[in-house]
């Protein structure tokens, strides 16, 4: 757990998170970039992704890794509960007080000692990944530096545990903001288990959800783009199982070939599937 940062705390409004389940969302930048590891198991080695103007640099600690993508159900989570609260009017803030189980619960996850475990490795990962992004910045070579958590804190009162403070980036909370950056997640996202699949559903659902006749992806661009250290040939072999499998919610896969033979996923919204931003 990270140290705590008084001055900073002491500067934000303390926002406590609303109680409930309602829509999940998340930000188009954190969809479309590779911006968590997609691995089950630990990974140290750094993500150094750079298209166009587009550059990304995402290193993590020996001790806990990269933040995942099961991770980032935390960002949606808290991206979910500033719209939420926004749309109503209510004061946000990046300073968020919540329980454990809220988050579980809202994720989709049990609430076992193991669960909240496994959250609290989370918020480890999530505060020791350290990002540096030149994504809404003016010119490739300036670059925003953060983490994904700030800090996070447990709190209590005589031995008794009364939930977590957690400090919000400010470019992810900026981009949460932004009601122009910012989808509604199908919340059966939660149910994928593997990771590819997960970014898979995220990269569609940010350049499918309008699109009437879909949108079609080259496989290498796609490899490229994912961050993942697994060999293209295996990446691909996995993209085609999922196709087999049509995982996806609210989205119809296939595969095509271009003249040159090179394999090209194509995807479309289900006919009748709401788009909501």
């Amino acid at each position: 757990m990270s140290l705590p940062s008084d001055n900073e705390r002491l500067s934000l409004v303390r926002f406590s998170a609303l109680p409930g389940v309602f829509a999940p969302r998340d930000v188009q930048d954190l969809m479309a970039w590779p911006f968590f590891s997609l691995a089950k198991s630990r990974r140290t080695v750094p993500i150094d992704f750079r298209m166009g103007d587009v550059s990304i640099r995402m290193e993590g600690t020996i001790e806990h890794g990269l933040a995942t993508i099961w991770d980032a159900d935390v960002l949606i989570w808290a991206a979910s509960q500033l719209v939420q609260a926004r749309d109503a009017g209510l004061q946000t803030s990046r300073l968020i007080v919540t329980t454990p189980y809220e988050i579980l619960r809202f994720i989709g996850r049990g609430t076992s000692l193991r669960d909240y475990q496994r959250l609290r490795a989370a918020f480890d990962r999530l505060q020791s990944t350290t990002v540096a992004t030149s994504i809404r910045q003016q010119g490739a070579r300036r670059l925003h530096r953060f983490s994904w958590l700030n800090e996070w804190k447990e709190r209590s009162e005589r031995g008794r545990p009364l939930g977590v403070e957690l400090v919000l980036p400010d470019w992810f909370y900026a981009g949460v903001l932004d009601e122009h950056l910012v989808l509604t997640l199908d919340r059966a996202y939660f149910a994928l288990t593997g990771g590819l699949e997960r970014w898979l559903y995220r990269v569609v659902r940010k350049h499918g959800g309008r699109q009437v006749s879909g949108w079609r992806f080259d496989f290498r661009h796609l490899h490229a783009k994912s961050g993942s250290l697994s060999r293209y040939a295996d990446f691909a072999f996995d993209l085609r199982r999922i196709v087999q499998r049509q995982p996806l919610p609210g989205y119809v896969l296939g595969i095509v070939f271009t003249a040159h033979r090179n394999e090209v996923l194509v995807f479309r919204a289900v006919h009748g599937t709401v788009d909501k931003s």
